[in-house]
C-alpha cells in the first residue's frame, strides 16, 4: 500500500487554500453586483411610480389641495393607491405593486417604504431632506458602486 507523504498533503492543502483565497473576492464581487442591480431596478421602479403619480396629479386624477406640488405625500400611497377623481366609480389608482426595499439598508426590521432616504421637492439635490412630499428616493448605501459613482448620486 502506498500512502501520501506529509509533504504531499501540505502542498495539496496550500493549493486548496490559495484557490479559496482567490475565489472569496470573486464571490464578494458577485454579491455586490447583485445588490447594485437590485438597487438600479428599485430606483427605476420607485422613480417611475413617482413620475406617474405626478402626471396623474397634473391631469386632475389625484385630488390636490392649494399649494400641493402634485408629488405623493409618502411611498405608501404609491402601493396602497389613491382615488381616481375622474372615475365615476372612484376606483383606486395604484402606481406600484409593492414598494421595493433598499438592498443596501442593513436594518431588515423597517418596512420597505421606510428603508429609503426621502427627498422632498423643496430640498436641493446636494442636500436632500424630507418634507411635505416625495420627489426622489436615495439609497442608504455608503461608498461608490463598481462603476465609481457614489451610491448617493444614483
Amino acid at each position: 500500500m502506498h500512502g501520501f507523504t506529509l509533504v504531499e498533503l501540505v502542498v495539496t492543502l496550500a493549493l486548496l487554500g490559495l484557490m479559496a483565497a482567490m475565489a472569496a473576492p470573486l464571490a464578494e464581487l458577485t454579491v455586490q453586483r447583485q445588490k447594485e442591480q437590485a438597487l438600479h431596478e428599485a430606483l427605476r421602479d420607485i422613480r417611475g411610480a413617482i413620475d406617474h403619480y405626478k402626471l396623474a396629479a397634473e391631469q386632475g386624477l389625484v385630488e390636490r389641495q392649494v399649494g400641493d406640488t402634485g408629488y405623493p405625500k409618502d411611498l405608501y400611497v404609491l402601493e396602497n393607491g389613491i382615488t381616481n377623481q375622474k372615475s365615476a366609480s372612484k376606483e383606486l389608482m395604484r402606481f406600484l405593486r409593492k414598494v421595493p426595499r433598499d438592498p443596501f439598508n442593513p436594518n431588515l426590521q423597517v418596512p420597505p417604504a421606510q428603508s429609503w432616504i426621502l427627498r422632498s421637492s423643496a430640498s436641493p439635490p446636494d442636500a436632500p431632506a424630507e418634507g411635505d412630499d416625495v420627489f426622489d428616493v436615495i439609497s442608504h448605501a455608503q461608498g461608490a458602486g463598481l462603476n465609481g459613482v457614489p451610491y448617493k448620486e444614483w
